[in-house]
Parts: C-alpha cells; structure tokens; sequence
C-alpha cells in the first residue's frame, strides 16, 4: 500500500518507507515470529471438519482474503493514517519537498519512521491473529506459544534499535520519535488482531448446523 499511494499520486506524496526499512522488515522483525508460528499446534476442533476437496489447492480463496482484504487492509489504513498524520502536523501538503535540505524532511523522516513502527506493530496483532484460523485466541491461550512471544519480543527490540540508535538512524532514515507520536499507532495490535477475532467468530457462527425444529 504505500508504494501504491505513491504510484497512484505521481509521487505527490512522498514514499512512506524506504528501502532499508522494508529489509529491516522482511529480513528482521519478520524472521523469529514466523518461525514461531510454524511450530504453532493445529488449533482446536480441527480434526472435526470435514475434508478438504481432493481438488482444493493449498491456498484457497479464503486465504488471500483474510490476508490482504482484512488484515492487510486494517494495518494499511492504520500504518498511512499515521505516516500522513505525522507529515500534516508538521503543515506538509500534497507536493511538497520532503527531500534532505527541505524544510519538511525532518518531519518526512518522523513519518517514515512511523510508517516502519506501524508495521511493526501491525505484525504483532497478525501473528496473534494467525495462531489459529476459525478457534478463538482465547481458546487456546495468548502465552501458549513462548516461541512467539520470545520472536514478538525480539522484533519490539529490534525496531526501538532502529528507531532509537544514533548510528542506525542514518543508515535506515529513522527518527526519534515521541511518546505522543508512538501512541498514534500503539493500539494496532490489538485493532488488527480484534478485527481478525471477530471475523473468526463470525465463520464460526456460520459453520454450526443448524437445527430444524
């Protein structure tokens, strides 16, 4: 989504992540939460489902949508709604030079650095998210999984290096960032995995039998 927002605006507004942030990503805070989530226990009342079709491909229609038309799109709309709060505040329109030397690119860098904070944050709330795929997280316990939280820890870590150390900060083009300006995307944890918990609770609605008097 930002390189989309991006593209689509001809470069009116700036990139919300740069290159470095995304391999401090993919390579980074990404690497031990997936790990962790491969050891992951198959999730309660699995072996109660019917089978899948001998015709059925590893990744149905149903993945994709959970991936990117809920999850991704909660933590996109989350992730840009910071980047361009953070640019607004600093009097930032459609445009404007963010380039080093501008006026504006020190507040460009904040809202980068929100940008990778965000996603961040919002992978926190996938990797609860994921555990499972209809069961609620409660069912099976948040702390179940110490690998999980270990590789989540780590990440957290992580990125307050990024964020934080002076020597980091010229190579990855982070900022320091506020208490005030972290709260912005604080709750996306939560956010993301809570739209995820409700929309596995409405599949699990829809899969009981239903009952005729």
């Amino acid at each position: 989504m930002p390189f989309l927002v991006f593209a689509l605006s001809g470069g009116a507004v700036p990139l919300p992540l740069t290159v470095l942030q995304i391999l401090a990503i993919d390579l980074g805070t990404e690497t031990l939460p997936a790990q962790a989530l491969g050891r992951e226990p198959a999730e309660p009342g699995l072996m109660s489902r019917p089978p899948r079709p001998r015709t059925a491909g590893v990744i149905d229609g149903a993945v994709p949508t959970r991936a990117w038309g809920l999850l991704g799109a909660v933590s996109a709309a989350g992730v840009m709604g910071g980047f361009w709060y953070t640019l607004a505040r600093a009097g930032w329109h459609p445009g404007d030079a963010t380039a080093v030397g501008a006026p504006l690119h020190s507040a460009y860098l904040e809202a980068t650095t929100i940008t990778f904070a965000g996603i961040v944050s919002c992978q926190v709330g996938t990797a609860l998210a994921a555990r499972t795929d209809r069961a609620s997280l409660f069912t099976i316990g948040v702390v179940s999984n110490l690998r999980l939280l270990g590789g989540i820890g780590f990440e957290l870590v992580l990125t307050a290096t990024v964020i934080y150390v002076p020597a980091l900060q010229g190579v990855f083009a982070t900022a320091s960032v506020r208490p005030g300006q972290l709260a912005v995307i604080a709750p996306s944890p939560v956010v993301v995995w809570g739209a995820d918990e409700i929309a596995r609770w409405v599949r699990r609605r829809a899969a009981r039998p239903q009952v005729t008097p």
